[in-house]
């Protein structure tokens, strides 16, 4: 009823680090084409948005991340002030800042 059980032998060890390589390369392979399709560019765009909010100066036109549009009024290391209506001034973080305008695009008088 009981049939007689065989150990196996062990494979025999060719080459053991060439069967190891063999094994992680499709994991090496997928985190390179992760950091050049995903991360790389990533750190990109925060470094360009980085250096626009360091080159932010009083008069500058903004549009913030949540689609105000104003003109810089003061700046601080935290915060700028925008004006975005004749007399009427918010505080936001800089951060929050997402695009430069272009001269001219932003007139409090019109609307």
């Amino acid at each position: 009823m009981i049939s007689t059980a065989f150990a196996q032998t062990a494979p025999a060890a060719a080459e053991g680090g060439a069967s190891m390589l063999t094994g992680m390369l499709p994991l090496i392979l997928m985190f390179v084409v992760l950091y050049f399709i995903m991360i790389r560019p990533q750190m990109k765009r925060q470094k360009e948005h980085r250096a626009m909010i360091d080159a932010l100066a009083k008069g500058d036109e903004v549009t913030t991340s949540g689609g105000i549009v104003g003109r810089v009024s003061k700046i601080s290391d935290q915060w700028i002030h925008l004006e975005i209506a004749n007399g009427v001034e918010i505080q936001v973080q800089r951060s929050a800042v997402g695009q430069v305008l272009p001269k001219g695009t932003f007139d409090k008088n019109a609307a």
